[in-house]
C-alpha cells in the first residue's frame, strides 16, 4: 500500500496554522503579472494572468496554498501581496521548496503588520516537497513549519 500522505519540515518565515488546497508551479512566480488583471478589475477573484507561467495561467489563486520552488521577487512582490490581501483575494499560504528572498519575506510580514491578514510562509521544504505536491491536494500547515500534504 502506498503512503499518500507526506510530512515536510521547513523554516518558518511567517507562521500559522492553516489548511487548504494546493496550487503548484515548478517555476518562479511573477507576482505583478499573476495578479495584474485582478488588481485592475477588482472582480473578487485572483485569476493568474501571467502567460509565461504555464502551471498557473488562468487559475484562481485566491485562498489557495501556493507551492513553488523559490522567491517571488523583492519588495514589489510584498507590495502586490499587500494589495491583494486587502482585496480579500490573497493566498492562504506560500510554500517554497528552496527559499524566499529576504525583501519578499519582509513584504509578506508587512502585509500582516499593516492589515492583519496573514499569508503563512514557509521555505526550505526541500526539492522532494515540490516533486510530491500536486494541484488540488489538501495541505495542513502548523505554526512550527510542519507541512502535511495528503
Amino acid at each position: 500500500m502506498w503512503n499518500l500522505t507526506r510530512t515536510f519540515k521547513g523554516r518558518v518565515v511567517l507562521g500559522g496554522n492553516v489548511s487548504g488546497e494546493s496550487i503548484v508551479t515548478h517555476q518562479g512566480l511573477n507576482i505583478l503579472a499573476s495578479y495584474l488583471k485582478s488588481l485592475n478589475d477588482r472582480n473578487g477573484k485572483a485569476i493568474c494572468s501571467d502567460q509565461n507561467n504555464k502551471d498557473l495561467y488562468n487559475k484562481d489563486l485566491a485562498g489557495k496554498i501556493i507551492c513553488l520552488p523559490q522567491t517571488i521577487g523583492s519588495t514589489t512582490g510584498g507590495m502586490i501581496l499587500q494589495s491583494v490581501t486587502e482585496l480579500g483575494i490573497g493566498p492562504k499560504a506560500m510554500l517554497f521548496s528552496k527559499h524566499i528572498d529576504s525583501l519578499a519575506a519582509a513584504g509578506i510580514i508587512l502585509c500582516y503588520v499593516w492589515n492583519n491578514k496573514k499569508i503563512v510562509t514557509i521555505d526550505q521544504l526541500g526539492d522532494e516537497f515540490l516533486e510530491f505536491v500536486k494541484d488540488g491536494q489538501h495541505i495542513e500547515i502548523s505554526e512550527d513549519g510542519t507541512v502535511i500534504v495528503s
